[in-house]
């Protein structure tokens, strides 16, 4: 039970998210600007190489070959003139499906500042439907 001028906080959260989700009292967020101009540099794209090399050196034996041909395809969906979304939305689902423990890295390269602004780049249609299939 509260003490009287105490807030009470009941939350539920359940089914087909993704997203964020902020609890308590005095919270500050911040948004990634989806629409920052530019194009990635080179050091910028081997930021994101560097992380898929993680990935790829946790990915277990077993699934090494398929998890790295799917990583293979994010890189190409990441990195094409136009950044392919339906694939790095194919590789986080394939990924959540066959090694959830490595969901959360995928999800955390397809978010990564220097992929959001290379969608940025490709412009407001793409900028909006990144932020409506990967939360943002």
């Amino acid at each position: 039970m509260t003490q009287p001028g105490q807030d009470r906080i009941t939350i539920h959260v359940g089914g087909d998210l993704s997203g964020q989700v902020v609890l308590g009292n005095d919270n500050t967020t911040t948004v990634g600007d989806y629409h920052a101009a530019g194009t990635a540099s080179e050091s910028d794209l081997s930021a994101v190489a560097a992380l898929l090399e993680e990935i790829r050196a946790a990915l277990p034996a077993d699934l090494a070959g398929s998890g790295g041909a799917q990583l293979d395809d994010l890189e190409e969906a990441i990195t094409a003139d136009t950044p392919d979304l339906t694939a790095m939305e194919r590789v986080r689902d394939w990924f959540a499906q066959h090694i959830p423990a490595l969901a959360g890295a995928i999800s955390r390269t397809v978010l990564h500042p220097v992929v959001v602004k290379l969608v940025a780049a490709a412009g407001d249609t793409l900028s909006a439907d990144f932020r409506r299939r990967f939360g943002g």
